[in-house]
């Protein structure tokens, strides 16, 4: 069941995140609720990593202008949409 939420941000803030959504073809309250499940996941359900992984991490070194949130947001949208 979907409920209307009302929330308060700037006037910027907004226009971005609608070009932003629009872009990736998809809607604002669409984003905003994938957020609020990432934000909200129980630490405790987290995968323990394998030895193969765990000898792996570390090993890849990111963009100076990589961003770990937007990029994970698109992962998680993907995985649950």
């Amino acid at each position: 069941m979907n409920t209307k939420l009302t929330l308060t941000i700037e006037d910027s803030v907004i226009d971005q995140a609608k070009r932003y959504a629009r872009q990736e073809g998809r809607s604002l309250s669409d984003l905003v609720e994938n957020y609020l499940k990432a934000v909200i996941a129980d630490p405790e359900k987290q995968i323990e990593l394998t030895p193969i992984v765990k000898a792996l991490r570390g090993s890849f070194k990111a963009p100076a202008d990589f961003d770990y949130k937007e990029e994970l947001v698109k992962g998680l949208s993907e995985k649950y949409l």
